[in-house]
């Protein structure tokens, strides 16, 4: 039997790290091609600590979809990154391919929790980074 030919299951803790990254926000796979047989998709989790923004990035051709588990996240875009919406607890996202953008946990107290799923693949192409005080109504602590 191959691994085509029945459900994979990735066991909580057993996630693989080993996926593009954008400046600390770290990114957990559970399934994606760097440990399963999948060559079309992208499905993980990521976590943003108290404060803490990513990088401006894009994924390139990807699709990206999102679902925020648990906190209150802000996306910024646009030029010089002046746009935003706001996602909530059980909120859904969509991000176009090639869409510069930077994600930001709102709390200074709370972590946020997100699980994400790309096609094809977890492109991350990080961008020069902006000062926290050019992001609208942004703080660390």
């Amino acid at each position: 039997m191959s691994a085509n030919d029945r459900p994979l299951v990735t066991r909580q803790g057993l996630e693989d790290g080993n996926t593009a990254q954008s400046g600390g926000l770290k990114l957990i796979t559970g399934v994606g091609p760097q440990h399963t047989p999948a060559t079309k998709l992208w499905f993980g989790k990521a976590s943003n600590p108290p404060g803490f923004r990513s990088l401006p990035h894009h994924h390139g051709e990807a699709e990206t979809g999102a679902y925020l588990l648990s906190g209150r996240a802000r996306i910024y875009f646009g030029k010089n990154y002046s746009e935003y919406v706001e996602l909530a607890e059980g909120d859904f996202m969509f991000v176009p391919p090639f869409l510069p953008h930077l994600e930001a946990n709102m709390s200074i107290t709370e972590e946020l929790w997100w699980l994400a799923c790309r096609t094809p693949e977890n492109i991350v192409v990080n961008l020069p980074d902006v000062e926290d005080s050019s992001l609208p109504g942004y703080r660390r602590a």
